[in-house]
């Protein structure tokens, strides 16, 4: 993007970011409007970007409207008693309302519209997966920071990860199934650290690997079987090894995820 995105249209004054923004929301003045459309007009690259924005937006309004109407729970209290110690409900509140406006700013930039189906949870999905596919979407779409340690890192990244997991985490060899190892990070799970690394093959394809210790909902022991789920694009196979629980994302077919989930179980199965 340009650093001077001023225009001979705007009387002078710059295009910023917010202005962007403001055009997706509908929230500028009518001439200022007309100004960021003059502006977009001979930018394709940030008209695109804008598009994306819109038809994220309109993915978010389909999702999330028909809760509006949707009853409440028949045991959620309509008149909760004071809590013991009001100032952490102040400070709760603030916290809240800091993480959303932030989340709406990163959403805006970073998740593409497959993550915000994702987030509203195919029922089928159990929660294990589920976190798997949303972390996903959420990240592989990602060009400027998919990761947050780089595999030119790989062993500072594997002490870290194997550090707050509490055991030893390692990313499988898959150069032989065409997947470069792109790099890792740590994500917050349902209850504690779990360690996500990502890979690329040569057309630019991303898999995710989704390691925890948290074993997936359903699983009965170290020897449960690959378990398969779906939501929107993106398929995940998941599954339990000793104390480990695992789960392999992308948008790949459902037999050339297999292939590759059995290599990675190969790789980090029992010997």
């Amino acid at each position: 993007m340009d650093d001077d995105r001023s225009h001979p249209g705007d009387a002078g004054a710059p295009i910023t970011e917010a202005d962007l923004h403001g055009f997706v929301d509908r929230q500028l003045t009518p001439a200022r409007h007309a100004q960021v459309a003059q502006y977009l007009a001979g930018r394709p690259d940030e008209m695109a970007r804008v598009r994306d924005w819109q038809r994220q937006g309109e993915l978010l309004r389909d999702l999330l409207d028909p809760v509006l109407d949707e009853p409440l729970p028949l045991r959620l209290p309509l008149q909760p008693a004071p809590p013991a110690y009001p100032w952490r409900g102040l400070a709760a509140g603030v916290a809240i309302a800091m993480l959303s406006a932030g989340t709406a700013w990163v959403a805006r930039g970073s998740i593409e519209g497959d993550a915000a189906r994702l987030a509203a949870a195919d029922k089928g999905l159990g929660d294990f997966a589920r976190r798997a596919a949303v972390a996903h979407a959420v990240y592989s779409p990602d060009a400027r920071r998919p990761v947050e340690v780089g595999a030119e890192q790989e062993q500072q990244l594997v002490a870290w990860l194997s550090k707050r997991l509490g055991a030893q985490v390692r990313p499988p060899d898959l150069k032989s199934l065409g997947h470069e190892l792109v790099g890792g990070r740590l994500l917050p799970g349902g209850a504690g650290p779990v360690a996500q690394f990502m890979y690329q093959d040569s057309g630019g394809q991303r898999l995710t690997l989704y390691i925890s210790r948290e074993h997936p909902a359903g699983a009965e022991g170290p020897d449960a079987a690959f378990r398969f789920s779906q939501a929107g694009p993106t398929n995940v196979f998941y599954w339990v090894d000793r104390e480990f629980g695992y789960a392999l994302s992308g948008d790949l077919d459902r037999a050339a995820l297999l292939r590759v989930s059995q290599a990675v179980y190969r790789q980090l199965g029992p010997n």
